[in-house]
């Protein structure tokens, strides 16, 4: 019999982490011998941690908040686009290195594929780790699929200003944010969030212009394709006001159950050479009490 290959998440604290089911999940219906387990450690155990974790030669380890910054000195080896994004959200092993990754980009960008952002420009609310994702994501797109430009907007006006430096995005100050007729609004914010400002939203799609190709060459027989976009990275609840309102402003919202279900199925790829099967993500949508996820 094949040995346990033991994977996890570790975080402080980490809540109502859904990565449990959907690895475990994974593994259960690709009948993997494999594991993946809950790790809370508090921020002054981390090193403890990562040598734990070489110690026992743990598989695979996924990472979230307050973390993904503090390991990167503790690992081997970090790839490029981690230390772009500066932050690890996932641990793996090459050869004898124990290696970080960012998989928040490729779950980002997993339900754009195929869009043609090219045609409009973007506007990214916030400025934190999730943001940076998304600017990494956005701006590593080959020229001709990226937003034309690329908008960033805080509530501080001063926290976007490094983001904007490193990425190359045109800041603008918060309250000119309904001013630019964006293809795509990112909401990287946690209002929206249960427990956090649950019915806040960062954007009053009422006060948004149409995108400018809505009105050329928008409807040119792919509009279908085309439809104006509201991302929220918010997962729960599901459908957040900041949702409700883009669809009830004819926008297509994406929910940031996407982004979660395409960073997890890019470390079960890294992990184990196989995409997540069909049933995890069927398991997510039974454990948050969904019928039905429009996918984009």
């Amino acid at each position: 019999m094949e040995d346990l290959a033991l994977y996890g998440v570790t975080g402080w604290p980490l809540g109502q982490s859904l990565s449990p089911l959907l690895h475990n999940t994974g593994f259960q219906a690709l009948r993997l011998p494999a594991a993946y387990a809950r790790w809370e450690v508090p921020p002054e155990k981390l090193p403890a941690f990562v040598e734990s974790v070489r110690l026992l030669h743990i598989r695979g380890c996924s990472v979230t908040i307050p973390h993904k910054v503090a390991l990167t000195p503790l690992l081997d080896a970090v790839s490029p686009l981690a230390r772009q994004v500066g932050a690890v959200n996932t641990l793996y092993w090459q050869d004898d290195a124990l290696c970080g990754h960012n998989t928040d980009v490729a779950g980002f960008l997993a339900p754009l594929a195929g869009l043609p952002l090219d045609r409009g420009d973007a506007l990214l609310l916030g400025a934190g780790g999730a943001a940076r994702a998304v600017a990494a994501g956005l701006t590593g797109l080959p020229q001709d699929k990226r937003p034309r430009r690329i908008y960033v907007a805080t509530p501080s006006n001063r926290s976007h200003l490094p983001l904007a430096q490193t990425f190359g995005l045109t800041p603008l100050p918060w309250e000119e944010r309904h001013s630019v007729p964006a293809l795509l609004v990112v909401n990287t914010t946690p209002l929206g969030m249960c427990g956090k400002a649950g019915t806040a939203t960062p954007y009053d799609f009422a006060q948004a212009p149409l995108p400018h190709c809505q009105q050329d060459d928008f409807f040119d027989g792919t509009a279908a394709q085309a439809t104006p976009l509201a991302y929220d990275l918010v997962y729960n609840p599901l459908e957040t006001r900041f949702l409700r309102e883009a669809r009830l402003a004819g926008r297509r919202g994406i929910s940031g159950l996407e982004m979660f279900y395409g960073q997890g199925d890019a470390q079960f790829r890294l992990w184990t050479g196989r995409a997540l099967p069909p049933q995890a993500r069927q398991a997510l949508d039974a454990a948050l009490k969904v019928k039905e996820i429009p996918c984009v």
